[in-house]
């Protein structure tokens, strides 16, 4: 993949004022909206940041298990994920590589349906951990952040 320039055409556009919190998303030719709830001082005409990310897990997962069952022939008839998001202390996580302070938690549950054998269930169990998204959450990241 390329490096990008400042003549690269974005892919996604955020735009907000300072007055709130609400934010028009623009993903190509889709338009999407962001927001904070009201209890957290926004207007709640969209998802927040943090469940805008699980959607995009919850997405990845579900389209690389489906992916993975057609392309076997499975029986594979729907996925549903459901994702939660929560700060945990970081002391309180045995399988953490971190000790001290606060980390992110995003547990996700994963529903199958149709008439998989336990083998076949195992296997795209398995294959969730394989999604694009949750294999660049897990991995090192490297965001680069300039002014125009």
């Amino acid at each position: 993949m390329s490096e990008i320039t400042s003549n690269s055409p974005p892919h996604v556009i955020v735009r907000g004022d300072s007055a709130g919190f609400a934010q028009a998303v623009e993903i190509g030719p889709h338009r999407l909206a962001g927001d904070e709830p009201v209890a957290f001082g926004g207007t709640n005409t969209g998802p927040s940041p943090y469940d805008l990310l699980l959607a995009s897990l919850g997405t990845c997962t579900s389209m690389t298990i489906s992916f993975y069952a057609r392309r076997r022939g499975w029986p594979l008839e729907n996925v549903t994920v459901s994702l939660y998001h929560s700060k945990i202390h970081a002391i309180d996580c045995a399988e953490c590589e971190t000790k001290e302070g606060k980390i992110d938690r995003i547990e996700r549950e994963i529903h199958l349906t149709g008439p998989l054998t336990d083998d076949q269930r195992s296997k795209l169990m398995e294959i969730a951990d394989r999604c694009p998204v949750h294999q660049t959450l897990t991995s090192e990241i490297n965001i680069r952040t300039r002014a125009v």
